[in-house]
């Protein structure tokens, strides 16, 4: 009796932890009026200093986690961070811990390199070079819903094979933070870094 009531009540939690929030994440700006702007702050209170603006029309805001009382959430701005108020952002549906990040670059740094996303265009970059390639595939997990698979094919028989994770990372070039790693095996070697929501 005692196993069948665990299992029920595992099924029934099994929706909610399914639909369970994923950080980082996008957002739309809402509720902010067309001549005013939305401040981005250097701490999570409304009497911190001011560090930056969001248009009131902005979207695509990309949010890299909350705070504890997921009252305000963390975004990049210039060369380092700051936070804005989650009551005047919408988030974008589909972002869940599970789902595939819509993830638009990837970087690295010592060298440099960038994949940039679009849909199923990818541009792998270096300050040497551009080439265009393909995504051909994005894989979830066997095991993992903070793991997904990302494969890029490049011309002349080039490939990336890259593993993004949900994880804290640093560019090491600012005081910026993305949420999101970036580890993969090409023809050319292996490349690792940070992904980013926008771009």
């Amino acid at each position: 009796m005692r196993s069948l009531l665990a299992a029920i009540l595992i099924l029934l939690a099994a929706p909610a932890t399914a639909t369970q929030d994923a950080w980082p994440a996008l957002f739309d700006v809402a509720g902010v009026s067309a001549d005013d702007v939305l401040n981005i702050r250097a701490a999570p209170t409304a009497a911190s200093e001011i560090v930056g603006t969001v248009a009131p029309d902005a979207v695509d805001i990309e949010v890299i986690r909350p705070n504890e009382a997921l009252t305000w959430g963390l975004v990049n701005t210039a060369e380092g961070t700051g936070w804005v108020s989650l009551a005047f952002l919408q988030r974008q549906p589909g972002q869940w811990t599970g789902a595939y990040p819509p993830v638009q670059q990837c970087f690295g740094t010592e060298p440099f390199w960038s994949i940039d996303i679009d849909d199923r265009a990818a541009t792998f970059s270096t300050p040497d070079t551009s080439i265009q390639g393909q995504v051909i595939a994005r894989m979830a997990s066997a095991n993992r819903r903070d793991r997904h698979g990302l494969r890029i094919a490049l011309p002349e028989g080039r490939w990336i094979d890259g593993v993004i994770s949900w994880e804290t990372c640093s560019d090491f070039m600012s005081d910026r933070e993305y949420g999101l790693t970036f580890d993969a095996l090409g023809t050319d070697g292996v490349l690792s870094g940070c992904c980013s929501l926008g771009r």
